[in-house]
């Protein structure tokens, strides 16, 4: 049985397709309209020399916005109908998002339409979409607080009416080894010819303790934030010169493997030598003032909870959201913004390979571009927090991808029922 293909749409830094890519899927080509995201991608995914990629000769291995996509490869696209067996993908969520302003009409809502374009071009066998959980909630409308059909059955029925058998629900990730708790909608989309009555969610989850203790996790605890970031820790840490930072001045620590390390930890460290540091460690470089604030919050503030609005306007604070960190539980849901989060232990924000780490990124992956941008340049860079904090924890699209695997297995071959 030949290797099953996927194509990656709205993929980002490629935590999707990193996940696909280690459960045993092959990579065509993906998607991605960001050049800093995708040179991201392509750097860790599409050239790693280990991984099963084969990017298309009639498709430039750089970044696309999507529509000029559809508009310049319809003809190339339709050609590959039989031969890619999973679409996936992330369309932009900000506009469903309840960590911002949730607008129904923000017109990166309705890149998921483009999504379903792809879809009619290449007919796969199975679909996979994952979003934020805002994505399956109502919008309100109008004085009377009308509710709007979710957006999520929009794309259900439009999916149905192409001929695929679709289920959703949100996902908690910390069930897969997550460090993070981080609810996910999750749409799996099976073409009727191959679709039985049948709950995927329910067959996955019944892989869940295979899966985990495949990894040497637990399946009765949730991984915690110090066992994926404790070893990152600044204290007692030599610090050296960032070499990776586009701004000098910056440092890092000097990277040591812990003698003990956590099964989480020893999932991230795997292929590589001892004391082989990571990139991303820059430290952020906080003024005096703002440290001392960083400390207050630390003192008096429950560890795990979102200070409230009495508390912000104790501590002169002007954003909408700041959450110190509970070493003993998975993290809150990491974002774009690093200083949504205070250190467990350190007065000071993560660095993005403590996000990393947190959204399961092993540490042989490397994050390009730049640190942070702000200014006018915010709204089209993508920086390596955004790319972080955008993407779909590996580990969770490793399990989704195992499972997928593991039906297209029970298919027998796989061109049985093709279209």
């Amino acid at each position: 049985m030949s290797t099953p293909k996927f194509i990656d749409l709205f993929a980002g830094c490629g935590g999707l397709s990193l996940g696909l890519l280690k459960a045993g899927w092959k990579g065509v080509f993906a998607i991605e309209q960001n050049r800093d995201a995708f040179l991201t991608y392509r750097h860790n995914l599409v050239q790693n020399g280990a991984l099963d990629y084969d990017w298309p000769s009639w498709l430039p291995e750089t970044e696309h916005d999507i529509e000029k996509f559809l508009d310049n490869y319809s003809i190339e696209l339709s050609g590959l109908e039989g031969e890619v067996d999973l679409i996936a993908g992330g369309p932009p969520c900000q506009g469903f998002s309840p960590a911002g302003r949730r607008n129904p009409k923000d017109p990166r809502n309705r890149m998921a339409e483009k999504y379903i374009s792809v879809v009619q071009a290449v007919k796969p066998k199975f679909l996979l979409l994952e979003n934020v959980r805002g994505f399956n909630a109502t919008f309100k409308k109008g004085s009377q607080k009308q509710s709007r059909v979710p957006y999520s059955e929009v794309v259900k029925q439009r999916l149905e009416k192409e001929g695929y058998e679709v289920k959703y629900r949100i996902v908690p990730s910390a069930d897969w080894g997550v460090p993070q708790l981080r609810p996910r909608f999750i749409l799996i989309a099976t073409r009727n010819d191959l679709a039985e009555d049948w709950d995927p969610f329910e067959e996955w989850y019944g892989m869940r303790e295979c899966f985990l203790t495949g990894r040497g996790l637990s399946t009765e605890f949730p991984q915690i934030t110090r066992d994926a970031i404790g070893d990152l820790e600044v204290t007692g840490k030599e610090l050296t010169d960032c070499l990776d930072s586009p701004v000098s001045g910056f440092q890092q620590i000097r990277y040591q493997d812990p003698k003990t390390p956590s099964p989480f930890l020893k999932l991230m460290r795997a292929g590589l030598s001892k004391d082989s540091s990571p990139n991303s460690l820059r430290l952020p470089r906080h003024k005096p003032e703002i440290r001392e604030r960083f400390e207050r919050i630390l003192r008096e503030c429950p560890r795990g909870k979102t200070l409230n609005h009495e508390q912000r306007e104790r501590y002169g604070l002007k954003k909408h959201s700041i959450t110190p960190l509970c070493p003993d539980r998975p993290s809150a849901t990491m974002t774009t913004l690093p200083d949504d989060y205070l250190h467990y232990s350190e007065a000071r924000i993560l660095t993005v390979r403590e996000m990393a780490r947190i959204q399961s990124f092993p540490d042989w992956f490397e994050l390009l571009g730049q640190y942070t941008t702000g200014g006018p340049q915010r709204k089209s860079s993508c920086p390596r927090y955004t790319q972080v904090g955008n993407a779909v924890p590996p580990l969770l699209g490793e399990a989704l991808g195992e499972f997928l695997l593991r039906f297209v297995a029970d298919q027998g071959e796989l061109g049985r029922g093709a279209a």
